[in-house]
């Protein structure tokens, strides 16, 4: 399970990095005939320049994973992304999925063995920390 989670840190990294550069330089052409509704909401993204906020944030998550620093931290950044990802292509382009499938299983390949980090993630009430002077 260790080599499976290493690998999958890495193919993780490596898809967050190059499609985090992409959402910032716009290097990947948009493949022909996607759905018209798809399509305006991609060049809203781009146009707006909110896919460059979001390609920064894949950017750094991705190259938080490929040095093996801050793990858990660039997986509940790459989580909400997932999940942005999923919706959208659940929505506006089913057909196109499997990239966003893989994604999300490489995710919990990652994220199993460091399931402990996420504990308090999940706490019904927090809990202040002590006090510390």
């Amino acid at each position: 399970m260790k080599i499976a989670s290493l690998i999958a840190r890495v193919l993780l990294g490596v898809m967050f990095v190059v499609f985090g550069l992409n959402g910032i330089f716009r290097f990947i052409p948009v493949p022909p005939g996607i759905p018209a509704m798809a399509a305006s909401f991609n060049e809203v993204m781009f146009a707006s320049h909110y896919m460059a906020f979001v390609g920064a944030v894949q950017l750094l998550a991705g190259l938080a994973l490929l040095a093996n620093r801050y793990v858990p931290l660039a997986l509940v950044t790459i989580a909400a992304v997932l999940a942005n990802i999923l919706a959208f292509h659940v929505t506006m382009m089913p057909a196109t999925i499997l990239p966003g499938l893989v994604a999300t299983a490489l995710w919990f390949l990652v994220a199993s063995p460091l399931r402990a980090n996420f504990a308090p993630l999940l706490a019904a009430r927090a809990e202040p920390a002590s006090n510390r002077i």
